[in-house]
């Protein structure tokens, strides 16, 4: 049985039960807690948390999940996988424990020929909380299941929390026999690859007011409604009914494998290093295909740094199986080919998806022709010293700044007869994960606690948004808030939470900045500094009490003028109809991959991050500007409509990545009809020429795979250009030129200032050579050894490099000679050591002096035999360090 058909089955067999079906949500959400979607629970936390009403009782679900702390197991175990489908039903205060096991076990034993997964029930093993008797009796009377397969297992396995405060309850799980060649009889508690874990069922059934840890927790009591959250583990049932070893054999992963096999020439179950490496490509390319799919970009943080890490693994494992060309273009294509059966958005975007994985191998590539060469100097440095181990340190160094992985450098350090100090590169690796955990648990409880919110919703209902339809609202306070908490009123000069029972005002969201404006009673104003949706339907003013104060209750309050600012409602119109007609206007020049990934407008001013591998051309860019301003000439009708998002999709509406959308109703706002359709809360122009002017100031890059451009709209634009031709004309006045001619003018002056640069240069070389011959003449004796220890005043590096090679030059052949020559320029210290073919016969070196020098001056320094140079930050002990050179030369060559 397919992975596709396993999940169909799965959906159809809840849907017949009265459950909704929910499509997949992408993978990130905006959590605090998670960088990715990691159960198939998290797009329900809303509802579970109480922050939101379900729309239904019962829902079923696929979900899309990925899982970052396994990365390093990934290959090594027949079940740990970075991306994996995770297949759920759920219950809000509807079935809950006998519904739940019932329809369970309904599925996983019913006959295939009915729509069951037909697994045998002699082969079911289960375990639930040993205080959970409930569950205990409903799995021996509803499934027939005996006593001795249904087995306890404490806090740590059955007991579900979200780590938080919250909801949780005991949970049961569901195991499959894989039979006695997996292991020992006795049934998960004995051994979890004999049995392994299908299906958990959580029964939320209690509050948590604190949890420590995942087996101490303090429970303040039941939950007003009972909840059901189920997981089954997709690709697991896919290799048990298949048949197959593991998830990486399974029909969506394992034809990765065999291309890699056919561009590796290796077998495939052949060697058991192989085979991990095999199967890190296979799970890789696979999450890498969805992650970028759902909107990751490379980069060196967060999400953007595990999908990195995803590509590189995977490239690098294909290298250590010996194919060191691109890999990548051969594999995720095959990996499409599977996964589009499920998620067909993937083949219509994978242009982009290739384009920023292709990309980002080769970046690799070049990493690793860097990596070596930084590899090779390390070691050079090891060898020199005698030692045969590259540290611990290096080799960190090498993985976390340069991203050369640790296995290359094992490779490459045992081919040039070095060790590596491994224990550690995994005492730093450790420390780092360390910190990434304290950072993260530290981020932990982020959970706004919107109890408050949600008191003031469930007391009052949702607030009238009216931000479509009017800039001003006649109002009625329904509550106050400070610091978290209702207040009862607010002074003058404080700065609280106001909830009205009607608004004209836009709550921030969908990148659009909140309306500005002020709301007035008898006797008082407040300015609206901000405006939130913390729950679903209501909408809260951040306001400060310019004048009076606002009590609840009083007569005065009974009535409020709530009015936006005019002024900026029409900027934030302006700006975020602009964006739109930026991405349309990207899309034209570059191409229908150039998807936005994020935005941000406030009044007069856009941002628009985009997928996108390389800068965009000062002619792109003006063509962009360009292809805008001439939507805004044709005056192109602006217009909105809802409609579901399956119908929105059909309409080839844009939708943008990460962003969880309603499925019963979206907006979609279109601009000049099939040009720009995408969809959108904001508010917006009704006519393109509305805007004014789009005037693009810059492109920069987000990311590796994510540029941004930045634009000026409506008064704020025609300010900007303004401002520009301010300039021109300062300039022209300046330089007594022409507009026209300003440019040339401008490049006459650049052409003859460098000009005038190379002959300053030409000078002062020729000014230091011609006093070489003074210097060379005042060389000392030490021990037979001619030494000149110079200290030149105002010059760097290159300069002080010229100097000394010369003055060595000017040295008698056949006389040991040595030159060291500090220079000194804006507070800086550069030293050049020079030593001639005499000298390096008497055993000295160049890098020796250097290094001799750097711990006086501040710094550090070497290089060959022959010629040296480094560098300090010591002033003050410039002529100390040249007083040791000959201490130093006699040390060697004695005298």
């Amino acid at each position: 049985m397919d992975t596709a058909e396993i999940r169909r089955r799965f959906t159809d067999h809840f849907e017949r039960n009265g459950h909704t079906l929910v499509p997949s949500a992408s993978l990130l959400l905006d959590d605090p807690n998670l960088l990715f979607v990691n159960a198939g629970m998290v797009p329900f936390k809303p509802y579970f948390l109480g922050q939101e009403t379900a729309p239904y009782a019962r829902a079923t679900s696929v979900q899309k999940c990925v899982r970052t702390l396994d990365i390093e197991e990934v290959g090594k175990t027949t079940r740990h996988g970075t991306f994996f489908q995770m297949c759920g039903n759920f219950s809000f205060g509807d079935y809950f424990k006998e519904g739940a096991i019932r329809l369970a076990w309904e599925l996983i034993t019913g006959p295939v020929d009915s729509g069951g997964l037909g697994f045998d029930p002699e082969l079911i093993w289960v375990t639930v909380l040993p205080s959970d008797d409930e569950a205990r009796e409903l799995w021996h009377t509803v499934a027939g299941l005996p006593y001795e397969r249904i087995q306890d297992r404490g806090l740590e396995d059955n007991y579900w929390n979200m780590g938080v405060p919250g909801p949780g309850g005991p949970c049961s799980e569901i195991y499959v026999d894989r039979g006695p060649e997996f292991g020992p009889d006795g049934g998960p508690n004995a051994d979890e690859d004999r049995f392994l874990e299908i299906w958990n069922l959580v029964f939320m059934q209690e509050e948590l007011s604190a949890v420590r840890s995942k087996a101490d927790f303090d429970v303040a009591g039941p939950l007003p409604a009972r909840n059901i959250d189920t997981g089954l583990g997709l690709e697991r049932v896919a290799y048990l009914l298949q048949g197959k070893q593991n998830m990486y054999e399974i029909d969506e992963v394992f034809p990765v494998i065999e291309r890699a096999a056919e561009l590796t020439g290796r077998a495939y179950g052949a060697d058991a290093g192989d085979d991990v490496r095999f199967r890190v490509v296979a799970d890789h390319v696979r999450s890498a295909l969805m992650l970028i799919g759902d909107g990751v970009t490379p980069g060196n943080e967060g999400r953007g740094y595990v999908l990195r890490r995803l590509l590189r693994r995977a490239v690098r494992s294909m290298r250590l199986l010996g194919h060191e060309e691109r890999a990548l273009p051969e594999l995720l294509p095959v990996s499409l080919a599977k996964m589009k059966l499920g998620y067909p958005q993937l083949e219509a975007d994978f242009e982009r998806i290739s384009r920023v994985a292709y990309a980002e191998e080769d970046a690799f590539r070049k990493t690793l022709a860097a990596g070596t060469q930084i590899f090779d100097v390390a070691a050079g440095e090891v060898k020199q010293t005698g030692e045969t181990t590259l540290s611990g340190a290096k080799a960190f160094a090498l993985h976390d700044t340069y991203g050369f992985p640790i296995d290359l450098t094992l490779e490459m350090a045992a081919e040039q007869g070095l060790a590596v100090d491994e224990q550690g590169f995994r005492s730093l690796m450790a420390e780092q994960r360390a910190r990434a955990k304290a950072d993260a648990k530290s981020k932990k409880g982020q959970h706004a606690d919107t109890s408050v919110y949600r008191g003031v919703l469930d007391a009052n209902g949702p607030t009238q948004w009216l931000a479509y339809e009017t800039l001003e609202t006649e109002s009625a306070p329904v509550a106050l808030l400070s610091g978290g908490a209702r207040v009862e009123a607010l002074r003058e000069g404080e700065v609280g939470e106001l909830v009205l029972d009607r608004t004209p005002f836009y709550a921030e969201s969908g990148g659009q900045a909140a309306d500005a404006g002020w709301i007035e009673f008898d006797g008082g104003r407040l300015e609206v500094v901000d405006v939130q949706r913390p729950v679903k339907g209501l909408v809260v003013h951040r306001v400060r009490v310019a004048e009076g104060e606002l009590a609840l209750g009083a007569a005065g309050a009974g009535a409020l003028q709530a009015r936006v600012d005019p002024q900026w409602r029409i900027g934030a119109r302006q700006a975020h109809s602009g964006t739109h007609v930026v991405h349309a206007a990207l899309r034209e020049v570059l191409g229908p991959t150039a998807l936005q990934s994020g935005s941000y407008n406030r009044p007069g001013y856009l941002r628009l991050d985009f997928g996108w591998t390389q800068s965009l051309s000062p002619d792109q860019l003006r063509d962009v500007e360009q292809v805008a301003n001439q939507a805004l000439r044709a005056d192109l009708p602006v217009a909105w409509q809802y409609m579901t998002l399956p119908e929105a999709r059909d309409w080839g509406a844009l939708a943008l990545f990460g962003e969880t959308y309603d499925e019963s109703q979206v907006r979609v706002v279109e601009i000049g009809g099939r040009w720009s359709r995408e969809l959108c809360g904001g508010t917006h122009v009704d006519h393109s020429s509305q805007i004014g002017t789009v005037v693009v100031t810059g492109e920069s890059s987000v990311g590796s795979g994510n540029r941004r451009i930045e634009a000026f709209t409506g008064v704020e634009g025609f300010a900007y250009l303004a401002r520009e031709r301010d300039v021109v004309a300062e300039l022209t006045g300046l330089l007594k030129t022409q507009p026209d001619d300003l440019v040339g003018r401008v490049g006459d002056l650049v052409d003859r200032l460098r000009s005038t640069e190379r002959e300053l240069d030409r000078l002062r070389v020729a000014q230091l050579l011609a006093a070489a011959g003074s210097v060379a003449d005042a060389a000392s004796d030490v021990g037979g050894v001619a030494v000149v220890a110079h200290r030149v005043d105002g010059a760097g590096g290159s300069d002080v490099r010229t100097l000394a090679l010369d003055v060595r030059n000017r040295l008698a052949s056949d006389r040991p000679g040595v030159v060291v020559v500090v220079g000194v320029a804006d507070g800086k210290v550069a030293v050049v050591a020079a030593v001639n073919e005499a000298g390096q016969a008497r055993g000295l070196k160049a890098g020796d002096l250097v290094k001799t020098l750097g711990p006086i001056l501040g710094g550090r320094g070497g290089g060959k035999a022959d010629v040296a140079q480094g560098g300090g930050s010591d002033v003050a002990r410039v002529d100390e360090a040249l007083a040791a050179v000959p201490a130093a030369v006699a040390g060697v060559a004695g005298g």
